[in-house]
């Protein structure tokens, strides 16, 4: 007979090295040892350390509004090239030291104000509760509505107002932070993409000698870019001024224009238009003498500078805009006005 068939009282006690017996521990070592006995906190019996506690969490609340406002106020206030100095670091950006402290502290104040409240007004009885499987049964749902509402009811949100209050304006203003920083995409474009530095009186300013330009110095077939008067390469919004003004010279016999207009804002067959592709803002540069052609080299948008620059080839939306352009009384060539469309891609004809 086996050990297993001798029934559990008549085993034999276990001895040791010595030969003493030892009885078995009658305790099951896997037994549930059962919760602690709860203890009720100074906030759960004393009703003032319970609004001293509610205070506290509005507090906090409150001052993570005040850091959000202060975060939105330095951001519109602190010019982006300000410095500070900061003991121990050294001079560091007012800006961005500004808009961390102040990010942090909103950030912060939520989360202290909602461990706090969690740990001094919320229920903290531990309840033991078994697994069930993954789909829960009816009674389960209905036992998990039932204790949200529990949960609901001993947070007091409803007969702490305070509380509830402070945390709904934090929790509804610490979003603006992020609005405000869309600011960091760029300017709003209002009618700066409608409009480029050109207008009546400006000369026309070779790219390459940086020289106005006459008439003469254009020959008939030639292809000369050209920038505005007073803007220079050293200037802080260079790029985003020549993206729009750029343009290219061409002479054309007068003979060989066939738009009237074209030949109207024109002087003596020198034509200036657009240096930027109305596909999607490439720069052109590609002049074909014979036939008045330039080519876009990013997607082969092909126009036709002889005949008012319409689309011949390619992907490009509309003709390309015309300056007009004339001869001051020093004879350079000076524009007349600015472009009469946009330029650049054709956002506007989907308005």
């Amino acid at each position: 007979m086996s050990s297993q068939d001798i029934p559990e009282e008549n085993l034999p006690a276990e001895q040791d090295a010595h030969g003493a017996v030892s009885v078995a521990d009658d305790k099951d070592p896997f037994a549930d040892p059962g919760l602690p006995p709860h203890e009720h906190r100074v906030q759960d019996i004393d009703e003032r350390a319970a609004r001293r506690s509610e205070r506290a969490v509005a507090m906090l609340f409150t001052l993570s509004m005040l850091a959000t406002v202060a975060f939105i106020a330095s951001y519109v206030a602190i010019p982006h090239d300000k410095s500070i100095y900061v003991f121990t670091i050294g001079h560091i950006n007012a800006l961005n030291f500004a808009l961390g402290l102040t990010l942090g502290v909103a950030l912060f104040a939520i989360g202290a104000g909602a461990v706090h409240w969690a740990r001094t007004l919320m229920s903290d009885e531990e309840i033991a509760d078994e697994r069930h499987p993954i789909e829960a049964s009816p009674e389960v749902r209905a036992k998990v509505h039932a204790d949200f509402k529990q949960g609901a009811k001993e947070s007091a949100i409803g007969r702490r107002k305070l509380i509830r209050n402070t945390m709904l304006g934090a929790l509804t203003l610490v979003p603006l932070s992020g609005v405000v920083l869309l600011r960091d995409l760029g300017p709003l474009p209002g009618t700066k993409l409608r409009h480029t530095m050109w207008k009546k009186g400006l000369m026309l300013v070779n790219m390459n000698t940086n020289e106005p330009l006459r008439p003469s110095d254009v020959a008939v077939g030639s292809l000369t870019f050209a920038k505005p008067e007073g803007l220079e390469e050293h200037d802080h919004e260079f790029q985003t001024e020549i993206a729009k003004a750029a343009l290219m010279i061409v002479r054309i016999q007068p003979d060989n224009i066939k738009d009237k207009r074209e030949l109207e804002w024109s002087h003596e067959g020198i034509v200036a238009y657009s240096k930027i592709c109305t596909h999607v803002g490439c720069p052109i540069s590609l002049y074909e003498q014979q036939t008045h052609h330039v080519l876009c080299p990013c997607h082969q948008s092909t126009f036709d500078l002889s005949d008012g620059a319409r689309v011949i080839f390619g992907p490009a939306g509309h003709a390309l805009p015309q300056l007009r352009i004339g001869v001051n009384e020093e004879g350079y060539l000076e524009a007349l006005g600015d472009f009469e469309e946009p330029v650049g891609p054709a956002f506007w004809e989907r308005g």
